[in-house]
């Protein structure tokens, strides 16, 4: 049941992968079992939906990493249905657009303020919940997923192999960087080419 990279699909993906992680130095994959699929599968999550705590230098020793995921009433109701989120009225998704999501839509040509789906933040982080005391108050690995309109927890799951003494972190993400920078995220050709204005000055007097 694996993807079939040949696919339009997988392709599609792959492309908008490459185009993200060359223009923007970053790109991430997420790879997850998906209950309403009924399979594992991996996809492409653009740098600016990925949230680090600031210090951070890799996957693998931040404290916590959000992901900011958009899901429409029916697909939110269909994992609900599935068992991964708790079976819980959210009301009507009415979400205000940030400036980052303002500015992608300009680029785009588009004008929207808002946006008809929920804004869903799945965090995997450390925390220290009551009942597991056999690890001396250390805080442990979870998925902790709200919808940020309400604040509302859908889910709060472990985030270790249940037969892992350690209880190490799994890791879902999978960061490919472009140019190596000074901390977490890389360089990307935006960031080399600079501000717009003057770069497309100087092709204009180069011409």
């Amino acid at each position: 049941r694996n993807c079939d990279w040949s696919s339009d699909v997988c392709s599609s993906d792959l492309e908008r992968m490459l185009f993200a992680l060359s223009l923007a130095g970053n790109a991430f994959k997420k790879v997850y079992y998906d209950p309403s699929l009924d399979r594992q599968t991996a996809v492409f999550i653009p740098a600016e939906d990925i949230v680090v705590p600031y210090g951070a230098t890799s996957l693998e020793n931040a404290e916590r990493v959000t992901h900011k995921m958009r899901k429409t009433k029916n697909e939110v109701k269909r994992l609900q249905v599935a068992g991964l989120y708790r079976d819980v009225d959210l009301g009507e998704p009415m979400r205000m657009l940030d400036e980052v999501d303002k500015a992608k839509h300009k680029d785009a040509g588009l004008s929207a303020i808002t946006d008809n789906r929920f804004l869903l933040l799945e965090m995997h982080v450390d925390i220290d919940l009551p009942g597991y005391e056999d690890m001396d108050g250390i805080a442990l690995p979870y998925v902790v997923t709200i919808e940020k309109q309400t604040s509302t927890v859908l889910a709060i799951r472990r985030n270790w192999y249940s037969d892992d003494p350690l209880k190490i972190k799994r890791q879902h993400f999978v960061h490919y960087g472009f140019i190596p920078g000074f901390g977490f995220y890389y360089f990307g050709l935006i960031h080399l080419i600079g501000g717009h204005a003057k770069a497309s000055t100087s092709l204009l007097r180069q011409l």
